[in-house]
């Protein structure tokens, strides 16, 4: 392992010496799709690789691909020497993946810096102490507020063993955060923390973070301006002025140093700041390979059931989730997840965030338009009747989802006959 001060050279990274944004560039692999806590600002939408902001990637990778992506960088940008795991949804809700992709990156590119970005309600004393023997030099963790009562207003759930709304949520994020802040600082690594000013809501509450996390070790303070999202709560909120934002970090900057020049980084970003080449590196080459169902990324299956025995509810009905995955000893029912209010806009962008880390959601029926945007974060509704035993077993050990995508994918398709193919190669004309 190269010499800790090597590795945590502030002058070769970026984001804390603007120095370096001009010489020095970073890499974001995006392993990390599941966030636990929903923010009322934040629409994380795996695609456009055109739209630069946090939370946004082409696509999600497997520790191994990203290692692959990383390579091909490395041999094509002498720049890089900071590789961050930023989302698209927050590393530490995505503990396997993350740690993984750290291993290899410290066992491949040993000099390199390795930083990441989360919302620290994952940040527990193993969690640190992990960080800290993979030399993960930097950590940036975004605090949008130090009083719960502002918290609340920004943060719609947080889920650890259960989904807590509110001031419980916000409660629970913030003890979280400044005990994170503190076991980070005990293990002699540099923390930045991010604040998401939002105008009406935490822009007079600013320099109140700044003492807070300062008095706790916090090395660099980033403000930066809500990104107002289309299907977000706070969408129609505009994004505050650049002076105003000036005003506010003079405020800050009386309590801690300030970085000034952030570009809010998409979850893929690849190169100098200001200077992206993500679209440039976007690892077309690994899409082949890459599963269109990302199944093994994922433990678990959604189930909708009335009584826990067989699956038996309509999508369009479903107020809860049961969470089921498929241990050493069988099929284990891991808990239950609230959906999102019938009626509300977002219901499905929401349910498609709560499940982001199952595979499939079980139903007895579902309409076309949920489907699809479920289909946009990867899970699969598959209808299904029977126990629901049974029906895990088909998900888990049988081909429910293959038959399924082969279905979807060539659903429509017409071979110029007139007729519809319903499989490839049958139907239709033969596939002539």
């Amino acid at each position: 392992m190269m010499d800790r001060e090597t590795t945590k050279s502030s002058g070769r990274h970026p984001c804390f010496d603007a120095g370096a944004r001009g010489t020095h560039g970073r890499v974001h692999l995006p392993v990390a799709p599941r966030c636990n806590v929903q923010c009322m600002f934040c629409n994380r939408r795996e695609d456009c690789v055109n739209e630069s902001r946090p939370g946004v990637t082409s696509q999600i990778l497997t520790p191994t691909q990203a290692l692959s992506h990383l390579q091909r960088i490395m041999a094509a940008d002498s720049t890089i020497s900071v590789v961050g795991i930023a989302g698209p949804g927050d590393p530490l809700a995505n503990l396997e993946a993350t740690f993984e992709t750290i291993r290899l990156v410290r066992e491949y590119y040993p000099e390199l810096i390795v930083c990441l970005s989360t919302n620290g309600l994952g940040l527990n004393e193993e969690v640190v102490d992990r960080l800290a023997s993979l030399d993960v030099g930097y950590v940036t963790i975004t605090i949008n507020a130090v009083d719960p009562e502002i918290g609340q207003h920004l943060y719609a759930r947080v889920r650890e063993d259960r989904v807590l709304f509110g001031m419980a949520g916000a409660e629970l994020l913030l003890a979280r955060q400044l005990e994170g802040l503190k076991l980070l600082k005990a293990k002699g690594i540099t923390v930045k923390v991010n604040t998401v000013v939002a105008q009406g809501i935490n822009e007079h509450h600013v320099e109140e973070i700044a003492m807070t996390v300062a008095a706790l070790g916090a090395d660099v303070h980033n403000c930066v301006a809500m990104l107002p999202a289309k299907g977000t709560p706070l969408s129609d909120l505009p994004e505050l002025t650049k002076a105003r934002m000036a005003e506010i970090r003079e405020g800050s900057a009386l309590h801690m140093k300030q970085m000034t020049h952030c570009t809010r980084c998409r979850a893929d970003a690849v190169g100098l700041l200001g200077h992206d080449r993500s679209l440039e590196f976007a690892p077309a080459h690994m899409r082949e390979e890459a599963p269109t169902w990302t199944g093994e990324q994922r433990r678990f299956v959604a189930v909708a059931t009335m009584e826990g025995v067989l699956v038996n509810m309509h999508l369009g009905v479903a107020d809860r989730m049961q969470i089921w995955e498929d241990g050493p000893e069988g099929f284990a029912l891991v808990e239950e997840r609230p959906c999102p209010p019938s009626g509300s806009d977002d219901r499905w962008e929401e349910l498609g965030q709560d499940l982001e880390d199952c595979r499939a959601v079980l139903v007895a029926a579902a309409g076309e338009s949920p489907r699809k945007k479920l289909e946009k974060f990867g899970i699969l509704t598959l209808e299904m009747e029977g126990t629901i035993e049974d029906c895990l077993e088909k998900v888990f050990h049988g081909n429910a989802a293959m038959a399924y995508l082969e279905k979807r994918n060539n659903m429509g398709k017409a071979c110029g006959c007139g007729k519809v193919r319903t499989k490839a190669g049958e139907g239709g004309c033969g596939g002539t």
